[in-house]
């Protein structure tokens, strides 16, 4: 594994007047040179003007948040991530590797920049929009799911020499990392397990690990992870919405049940409590049994008047 070194780049200035003037004696030199005939004057001359033309290779302007890989011949010498205006060795190559805050939505495509021939852009670069991957969630049911990485590079030598794209690798881990994390939980839980509609917070953290660990050889550091896109599939979805809505009626029932008995109970223990009447076990069965239907139906009861006595 390649490990980047900083590269101390002298300042630009002093190399830019020094090869400004051998330009300009240079220019100055050879017509001279004819003119004396004098040919180790001309021969100065021609070595200072190819001196300083080579020269001029070596000037690099490095912005804030980009940094230059330097390799000599095949040779990774290190790499300059301050910016300003620097001169190194004019035979280095020089690789442009942005170090800003990047991101894009699994399920994207690169688009590369186009020009025609007089140098006009006709398309700029970028990405298309994101399409949410169809994978099977822990139990089987298909789920459409995309998720939003942002990530930097953070050690520029990796980055450009450990793999052959960074950026596609990126994109490539992070949607092996996604499928890998829904596959792993279901879409849903009742046993208050992980998944991955109830636990957004966690799903979330565990990607952004899982896809880290899977981009660390590429020198890039993954900032967040969040999903954004998550549903079932067309095919299942109209099922799983049903079954969704059977389990809060269900849940709505229970919550009203133990709603009702407890209002029964009070109402029993008040009654008795004031001694406002007495009443036998058979009663009292009656009596919780319609209250019981009262507070738990769903529509509105009719009331019956009773105009005999309570046994009668």
């Amino acid at each position: 594994m390649i490990t980047e070194t900083p590269f101390a780049a002298r300042s630009g200035w002093t190399p830019l007047v020094a090869t400004l003037a051998g330009l300009l004696l240079s220019v100055v030199l050879i017509p001279t040179s004819f003119i004396v005939q004098n040919a180790v004057l001309l021969l100065f001359a021609v070595l200072l003007l190819v001196a300083s033309i080579i020269s001029l290779f070596g000037f690099i302007a490095v912005a804030p948040n980009d940094a230059r890989v330097l390799l000599l011949f095949g040779e990774y010498k290190g790499s300059v991530k301050e910016s300003g205006f620097f001169w190194v060795n004019p035979f280095y190559s020089k690789k442009k590797v942005t170090l800003r805050v990047r991101n894009f939505e699994t399920g994207s495509t690169r688009i590369d920049e186009k020009t025609d021939a007089a140098g006009k852009v006709l398309q700029r670069k970028g990405r298309t929009a994101g399409r949410p991957a169809k994978v099977n969630d822990r139990d089987g049911n298909p789920v459409d799911i995309s998720a939003v990485v942002v990530w930097r590079v953070v050690n520029t030598a990796e980055a450009l020499l450990e793999v052959d794209d960074y950026e596609d690798y990126v994109a490539i881990q992070s949607e092996s990392a996604l499928r890998n994390l829904a596959s792993r939980h279901p879409y849903d839980s009742e046993d208050h397990e992980i998944s991955l509609r109830g636990n957004p917070i966690e799903v979330c953290d565990q990607l952004r690990m899982d896809i880290q660990e899977r981009v660390d050889k590429a020198g890039v550091e993954i900032i967040e992870a969040r999903i954004s896109h998550l549903a079932y599939s067309s095919e299942i979805a109209a099922a799983m919405l049903q079954r969704q809505q059977a389990h809060a009626v269900v849940a709505a029932r229970a919550r009203i049940v133990d709603g009702a008995v407890g209002i029964v109970e009070m109402a029993l223990q008040r009654l008795e409590r004031e001694g406002v009447m007495q009443l036998d076990d058979e009663r009292r069965a009656a009596m919780v049994s319609n209250l019981l239907v009262v507070l738990c139906s769903d529509r509105h009861t009719q009331p019956v008047i009773n105009a005999g006595s309570l046994y009668q």
